[in-house]
């Protein structure tokens, strides 16, 4: 999207994007194991000072309802961001493929992407789509997937699904390389 010619500032893409109440809103077969995560997952004491200190940080985060990923990173996030007062704005990705193809993974459009920016609207910091242990975990459970060209593949990718899914919304191990890899990348921007 262009205004004036040139592209829009990251401060307008945050005043464009939804608030954390609206994102919530439009949840869909995510939502209990979204509102499980939000409500179970809580920031370390040993750390919630030093997320305390973090001065003068925003976010825009790029993400999909029907997401995965999204699922258990974005609950994780926000636990983080309402600890460090980490003003946080939503844009659904595919209704914004203009920032979006601004922070492709591997040539794709994976998502939630975290773009942290100052108060002047500069990028100061990125994370996402995955922690490297979450994407290790996913890669193995594809190894034993058929060819895409296969009859058999659409229901072993449900099936895949399904596990991601469960283990995503229930496995505490998984939900601490999320947070760990968040922690370092949001502690390092002042």
């Amino acid at each position: 999207m262009e205004e004036g010619g040139i592209f829009i500032s990251l401060n307008k893409w945050f005043e464009k994007g939804l608030e954390k109440e609206a994102y919530m809103a439009r949840l869909d077969h995510h939502k209990e194991s979204f509102q499980h995560i939000y409500n179970t997952f809580e920031v370390p004491e040993e750390d919630k000072e030093k997320f305390k200190a973090i001065d003068g940080v925003r976010a825009i985060v790029l993400a999909a309802e029907w997401c995965g990923h999204c699922m258990m990173d974005i609950p994780i996030y926000l636990n983080i961001a309402e600890t460090a007062d980490i003003d946080t704005r939503f844009l659904i990705r595919d209704d914004n493929l203009e920032l979006m193809d601004q922070y492709l993974t591997n040539e794709k459009r994976y998502i939630p992407i975290f773009i942290f920016i100052d108060k002047d609207g500069n990028e100061i910091g990125k994370w996402g789509p995955w922690a490297p242990e979450i994407n290790e975990f996913t890669n193995e459970l594809k190894k034993d997937l058929p060819d895409r060209e296969s009859e058999e593949y659409d229901e072993a990718f449900k099936q895949f699904v399904k596990r991601v899914s469960k283990a995503f919304s229930t496995d505490e191990k998984l939900w601490g390389y999320v947070y760990n890899d968040m922690k370092k990348t949001i502690l390092n921007l002042n």
